[in-house]
């Protein structure tokens, strides 16, 4: 069955992935980590993905669209192989076949065992590395051992395999703070967090607090610029202003534009917007801080209902995430 069914926080993926085998590896459980190292022609899920799979059966994380997964399952509990090993798919007409690889595509996997014994530790630290928003490099040598390296603050997100050698450089993870509780914000969450964002959710308002139905969706009542000055600071942070209530959300804007976050949006019309940056420069925001503000947030689409809107505000999410990422320069 999949890991995390229930009311887990809202979590990123590669986060939710290693969160899962620390917590079988925590239980005494032996688990297999399946990484993509290389792809030929076309592949569902790209270079650096992870697959976990526990001694019990249970499962996080996708290295295909679905085709693979079920033979890894079975794989690695008939075989549980105790040193790493490489897997490829996709080289003869019968693996295309057999598991419906589009467009004649291959994938290459690195699976390494990990035993509660030896590598509890090396997952501990890994986690540690991204709650603390620290770029760090896994290096795994196939049929041997693993490390963590540490990084440069401006190391890039990629693999580099030279057929022994894996090197896993992860950026730190984009955690999100949305200002005020509501359906927008309920979709964002859930749509963000489905691409890999860490979501948590901001209402010090008591009526709307108190009235949230969706546990798993992490909410703290507390005012918004003091979490901003605590945790969402920093380049890798993104604060979206969902309240429609300006008590609320120029408290937050007026703290995030005045940090290096990469992503800083309000909702609301032209006009709304309009009022808000009059408000904010009444403030002693700069128009440097104030150019920075996107508002109305979103892509421009048709959007009128929340998901829709929603869509719109994590579509352009995903397109400022990869801006951040790809301007910084490679190790």
């Amino acid at each position: 069955m999949p890991d995390g069914c229930g009311s887990a926080p809202v979590i990123s993926a590669p986060a939710f992935v290693m969160d899962s085998v620390r917590r079988w590896l925590s239980a005494g459980e032996r688990v297999w980590l399946c990484t993509i190292v290389e792809t030929w022609g076309s592949s569902p899920r790209p270079v650096g993905s992870w697959l976990a799979v526990s001694e019990s059966g249970r499962w996080s994380g996708s290295v295909s669209g679905g085709c693979l997964e079920e033979e890894l399952l079975r794989r690695t509990a008939a075989e549980g192989p105790v040193e790493s090993i490489l897997i490829d798919y996709g080289i003869a007409d019968g693996d295309r076949d057999r598991f419906q690889l589009p467009c004649g595509g291959r994938i290459r996997l690195l699976v390494e065992p990990l035993v509660p014994s030896d590598n509890l530790s090396h997952i501990d630290s890994l986690l540690r590395a991204i709650s603390e928003r620290q770029p760090v490099v896994r290096e795994v040598v196939v049929g041997g051992g693993m490390c963590l390296v540490g990084a440069d603050g401006n190391a890039r997100n990629g693999v580099t395999f030279d057929g022994q050698t894996l090197v896993h450089t992860l950026q730190p993870e984009c955690p999100l703070l949305l200002i005020g509780a509501g359906e927008v914000a309920r979709h964002v969450a859930e749509f963000a967090s489905a691409t890999g964002f860490t979501v948590t959710l901001c209402e010090p308002r008591d009526t709307f607090a108190e009235g949230w139905q969706y546990p798993h969706i992490p909410l703290i009542r507390r005012l918004p610029d003091d979490l901003i000055a605590e945790d969402y600071g920093d380049q890798w942070s993104g604060v979206l202003a969902l309240a429609h209530d300006p008590r609320v959300d120029d408290m937050g804007l007026l703290a995030a534009l005045q940090t290096p976050a990469f992503y800083v949006g309000a909702m609301g019309s032209h006009k709304t917007s309009e009022a808000r940056r009059s408000r904010l420069a009444s403030l002693g925001l700069d128009e440097a801080a104030l150019a920075r503000l996107r508002a109305p947030i979103g892509v421009n689409i048709p959007s009128k209902t929340p998901a829709e809107i929603a869509i719109s505000i994590v579509a352009d999410l995903i397109t400022a995430r990869h801006d951040l990422r790809a301007a910084q320069p490679s190790l």
